[in-house]
């Protein structure tokens, strides 16, 4: 039987936090306000201490695809980043030997608590993850990008009650302040006592904390839409989730509009957020 349903014929009362301005834009370019001075090697991870890795600076002209050939999106994902904000004059993480990253993730392969769960997400701020559990065996997992200090995503357990494959931002505008920002493939899963609502959704991922609470993870369908790059959309992970933990397998029809949901997938917040270290760690020197 499917779960039920139900459509919000009038306006809800609610706000959906993501970044205004995002801290990079479609031409390649430093941030300053970036924390990290845009060295991604000094984020800490604490599941890449068994994976030999280097800094890598990325030179002019260059980009992943022309760094790492068809293995780039192991790279990406290794760095938490997209393509989209992957450019010359920065830094990353680049594996020593691309064997040790093709199957990384840093999500246990069983977690006990989803185990009474068909259905149960997990997400890890210390390690900007978000692992998809079935009763209790991880299905499958994927980068992700959590709130901004100061804007941390909140810890505990949740569970989704709203999706919204056509949402949008209603406070805040694209870099061109051409439309409101998007928001594909939406899954609330909390609503704070201030009324603040809580989503994972599609977003940029620049390698770090970059939102104002909610969850983003890949959607280059999205960022090609609204920014014309990448050309080739890869990175799908959004639609991916979507569709696993809220779509109509489980589900009525999905018009695309604001949807109530009733007993939604459980969603663990866990962790803190990454440090950021003074300087580069080099763990090609730390022996195995």
């Amino acid at each position: 039987m499917l779960k039920k349903v139900v459509v919000i014929l009038a306006l809800i009362s609610f706000v959906a936090i993501v970044i205004y301005e995002p801290e990079a834009t479609s031409e390649p370019a430093a941030n300053p306000r970036d924390p990290a001075k845009e060295d991604l090697s000094r984020v800490e991870y604490p599941s890449l201490a068994g994976i030999r890795w280097e800094p890598r600076f990325i030179m002019p002209n260059d980009d992943l695809e022309s760094m790492f050939g068809k293995e780039w999106v192991y790279v990406a994902r290794f760095n938490r980043i997209d393509r989209r904000h992957t450019y010359p004059g920065m830094t990353i993480k680049a594996p020593e030997r691309m064997g040790d990253i093709r199957n990384y993730t840093p999500m246990p392969p069983v977690h006990e608590p989803a185990r009474r769960h068909d259905k149960y997400i997990l997400i890890d701020l210390t390690e900007q993850w978000l692992g998809a559990y079935e009763f209790g065996r991880l299905k499958f997992s994927m980068p992700a990008a959590t709130g901004s200090k100061g804007h941390e995503t909140p810890v505990g357990l949740f569970r989704v009650d709203a999706r919204h494959r056509n949402h949008t931002s209603s406070l805040y505008k694209t870099e061109d302040q051409t439309e409101q920002y998007p928001m594909d493939n939406a899954i609330r899963f909390h609503v704070g006592a201030d009324n603040v609502s809580y989503w994972i959704h599609a977003r940029d991922l620049p390698g770090r904390p970059a939102s104002h609470g909610c969850v983003g993870v890949y959607d280059e369908e999205m960022q090609n839409r609204v920014y014309g790059i990448p050309e080739k959309p890869v990175l799908l992970d959004s639609e991916k989730l979507y569709s696993w933990a809220v779509g109509e397998d489980d589900y009525e029809d999905d018009t695309g509009e604001l949807e109530e949901l009733e007993d939604g997938p459980v969603v663990e917040v866990a962790g803190e957020n990454p440090r950021y270290l003074s300087a580069p760690l080099f763990p090609r020197l730390v022996k195995r």
